[in-house]
């Protein structure tokens, strides 16, 4: 299982990946909006995506967990 975690500080501006979606090292998981930049957290292991943490529209803070893999 691994935990994926906010890179920095923002509100979620889009997820790109849902609940039982298959993803690859590297894709997309949310996007992030801080300061009127795109942030990008991408997923650190390939996988099934477990749970999404957060909703569009929260706002998370650097290190919080946003979706888990296994």
């Amino acid at each position: 299982m691994n935990e994926i975690k906010a890179s920095m500080a923002g509100s979620v501006w889009k997820l790109v990946a849902a609940e039982g979606d298959q993803v690859n090292d590297g894709d997309d998981i949310a996007i992030l909006e801080s300061m009127k930049m795109e942030i990008p957290i991408p997923a650190e292991t390939s996988g099934t995506v477990k749970e999404i943490k957060v909703s569009e529209g929260d706002f998370v803070n650097e290190g919080d967990i946003i979706a888990i893999i296994e």
